[in-house]
């Protein structure tokens, strides 16, 4: 089963497809490094008259097809030395230093790009020394439980002996915190910071950070003596300085004891925490140093200046000191420590009781529950190294960035592969791997091996360097002043111009400035990283490339000439996402055949939209378009008549009697050869213009048309018409009258009659008047 299991690890970390990407190399040592494909042949006379030394570098086996033999290609591999100092043991008894790793050191010599397995074996050891510290919440609402803890010591370390099955294999230690005391987390009133508890009959002390009690020992009694001369404390708010505290536990590693054993940390409390930017209500600015800062007395001296840390500093502090956190708390804050928990690696959530009378089987089965479960990791590394990791266990066959095995019990052996990767040549370096909560870890020392060793004899004025140079890898190092495949080339022998000329690329700029131009040839420049130019015309380098995440080609292939040519699972510009399309497929069919699938994502068509190409909110059902299609189809008429199957290849019709009306179907009229109409829908399928129509089997034609009421209609038309037009005449002629009367009218109104007399008349009567007449 391993034989077979080591196969299988074997095939999955070896390249895939052996290509080497081939290109304008002057040497051997540019060969190896620009894939780990590339084979040079350092035979002489190998390339042809007026071929590049290019031609040198390229797979070991189209070298061979090439007539280089074995002997004469060079392609350096993986050096691998690893160093066992010590065995693995099974049990502690009889050795006070049990070894749960092999080895414990690793030598690596690596190609460029070309990964290396290092099998990492674990074991673990029965017995290993447990170290606990016991960090309590002295906070007001915690009385109760810190008087049961006063007397839990013993019983503590008993689990412990039990759990490392022997006596002085177990060590205990003790440590407080309140909160900051400053507003708002602490009442500063100075009769408050004498006496901050609600009850005065109770003994209390005056609030502080973090105080480091009691080392790790092994002495039960002593912890339960220190513990006993505690008092209760308090603050303002609910969330306490836990972050603040366990972050000095970890820094503090030699005044707290730590030893080379499991390290556990048990964080007692009932409420949550402050975190990083809490401090700001506070005035105080200045970031968690994740330094040792404890005084004389054992006191936090920096609580009131320092921020509290984030949750990412502390998880990388307690990993880095291995320890493992178990968080006692109460019922009402565990969803709170829960999702911490998620955070911080290899880390336990119990629940306490009331007055923390469970504390030691709590204890005891977090333990338990983080012992057997293994995971393996390492330090920080450079952007140069890769590490990827697989195991024997279920589950374990696929890579990851940690190594996890679960459920390993005492003496159970797992194997760890663990793939170092170097993406370039780098100096030495050294990290460190291993299972979190051990301080043993194995010590991997990286090189690259960027050189040819071709072990070629010195010879001075070499006849096949025309006398220049010396043979290195089967090609000529010219001495200073000559150049070219046989140092036949030196300044002055040709046309300067002409030499220019060949250093221009398409007549641009010499060297695409980049390089000088020596004899016709161009000599690259370095790189602001500290490599080279290449090509004929130096117009590649490997460190403009797309990045992702701040990394040259993501991490996921290597910058070659300006382009990111990626590792076989990962696709993209930047090499940034891994080749799928389980994101892409309703059922079998990818972006229901109206797209492409890129980076896991429907790149759409014609108008559709992601991410499934679903819907194309511009487009139009063709009705029109697919009617000739559907006549031949449905009728077995109209212009596609002869070649209906040719014409209409991807319309599936079905003739019914009544339209079902889906919401994904839409309704189409539509008139045909015979000026009838056709109802039907249009459902559209995966793909494009293919259709699913239903067509209604009854067409819509017009009637013949009624003789008689075309006639009938037309003679009762004339003769409204000729009614009409008298009726319009008889108007026309009394709106005329009407008018004239009223002129008339008007035209009597203005006369006038004169009532002058006429100086010719003389009426027939005479008066004469009496002048004597008085009238009496």
């Amino acid at each position: 089963h391993n034989y077979h299991f080591k196969i299988l690890m074997a095939s999955f970390f070896a390249n895939s497809g052996k290509v080497c990407s081939k290109g304008a190399f002057n040497s051997c040592a540019e060969c190896i490094v620009s894939g780990p494909n590339c084979a040079w042949c350092k035979k002489l006379n190998f390339t042809k008259t007026g071929e590049q030394e290019a031609v040198r570098c390229d797979t070991q086996e189209n070298l061979k097809t090439r007539g280089c033999s074995e002997t004469e290609i060079i392609s350096p591999k993986n050096i691998q030395q690893a160093t066992q100092k010590k065995p693995l043991t099974s049990s502690s008894s009889g050795s006070s230093d049990p070894v749960q790793i092999m080895p414990q050191e690793v030598k690596l010599e690596l190609r460029p790009d070309m990964p290396e397995t290092i099998e990492l074996k674990f074991k673990r050891a029965e017995g290993y020394p447990v170290d606990l510290y016991y960090l309590m919440d002295l906070s007001y609402s915690m009385r109760d439980d810190l008087e049961r803890v006063k007397s839990l010591g013993s019983e503590i370390v008993r689990v412990l002996q039990e759990i490392t099955g022997g006596k002085g294999k177990a060590r205990i230690g003790f440590g407080s915190f309140v909160d900051k005391t400053v507003l708002p987390f602490t009442n500063t009133n100075k009769e408050k910071l004498k006496w901050p508890c609600q009850d005065q009959n109770v003994q209390c002390q005056p609030p502080f950070g973090y105080k480091h009690v009691l080392s790790l020992t092994s002495e039960h009694q002593k912890f339960n003596d220190m513990v006993s001369k505690q008092f209760i404390s308090g603050n303002l708010d609910s969330p306490e300085g836990g972050l603040d505290a366990m972050m000095q536990v970890s820094a503090c590693e030699g005044r707290i004891g730590w030893g080379n054993s499991t390290r556990l940390l048990v964080l007692a409390t009932d409420d949550g925490f402050h975190m990083a930017g809490d401090g700001k209500l506070a005035a105080i600015l200045d970031p968690n140093d994740e330094k040792c800062h404890l005084d004389r007395e054992n006191l936090y001296t920096k609580s009131n200046l320092l921020d509290y840390p984030s949750v990412g500093q502390l998880a990388m502090m307690l990993d880095k000191s291995n320890i493992q956190p178990i968080f006692a708390v109460t019922e009402n804050v565990k969803s709170v420590y829960t999702e911490l928990q998620k955070m911080i690696p290899k880390s336990a959530v119990g629940v306490l009781s009331g007055n923390s009378d469970n504390v030691v089987k709590l204890i005891k089965d977090a333990y338990s529950s983080l012992s057997s479960s293994v995971i393996v990791t390492h330090d920080t590394l450079p952007d140069t190294l890769s590490v990827a990791y697989k195991s024997n266990c279920p589950g374990g066959d696929k890579p990851g960035e940690e190594g996890i095995c679960d459920k390993v019990g005492i003496g159970q052996e797992v194997t760890f592969y663990v793939q170092v990767t170097a993406k370039e040549c780098i100096k030495p370096v050294s990290f460190n791997v291993g299972p979190r909560g051990f301080t043993e870890k194995m010590r991997v020392t990286v090189t690259t091996r960027c050189e040819c060793e071709c072990d070629d004899p010195p010879m001075k004025d070499n006849p096949h360097c025309n006398g220049k140079g010396q043979v290195k890898c089967g090609t000529c190092s010219c001495e200073e002043g000559y150049l070219g495949q046989r140092c036949k080339c030196s300044a002055g022998q040709r046309d300067e111009e002409q030499l220019r000329r060949e250093c221009r690329k398409d007549n641009g700029t010499e060297c695409e400035g980049r390089g000088d131009c020596v004899c016709g040839v161009c000599q690259c420049h370095e790189t602001e990283g500290g490599k080279t130019y290449y090509g004929t015309h130096c117009e590649c380098d490997d460190e403009h490339c797309h990045k992702y995440k701040s990394l040259l080609c993501g991490g996921n292939g290597r910058c070659r000439c300006g382009k990111c040519e990626c590792n076989p699972e990962y696709e993209g510009n930047a090499c940034h996402c891994k080749k799928s399309n389980e994101q892409c497929k309703t059922g079998q069919t990818v972006c229901n055949g109206r797209g492409t699938c890129q980076c896991d994502q429907c790149q759409c068509s014609r108008g559709y939209k992601e991410p499934m190409c679903l819907t194309c909110p511009g487009c139009t059902v063709p009705c029109q378009k697919f009617g000739n299609c559907i006549e031949c189809l449905a009728f077995a008429e109209g212009p596609f008549q002869k070649n209906c199957s040719q014409a209409c290849p991807t319309t599936k019709v079905k003739v019914v009697d009544r339209l079902t009306l889906s919401t994904e179907a839409k309704k189409c009229e539509v008139k045909d050869s015979k000026n009838c109409w056709m109802d039907f829908t249009m459902e559209e399928l995966q793909g494009f213009d293919n259709y699913s129509v239903e067509v209604l089997r009854e067409q819509r034609c017009p009637e013949p048309p009624n003789i008689v009421a075309i006639v009938a209609g037309s003679v009762a038309g004339v003769a409204l018409i000729g009614l009409l037009i008298l009726l319009i005449i008889k108007a026309l002629i009394y709106i005329k009258d009407a008018k004239e009367w009223k002129n008339f009218q008007n035209e009597k109104k203005k006369s006038k009659w004169t009532n002058a007399d006429n100086p010719l008349f003389k009426e027939a009567t005479t008066t004469v008047a009496n002048p004597t007449f008085s009238g009496e």
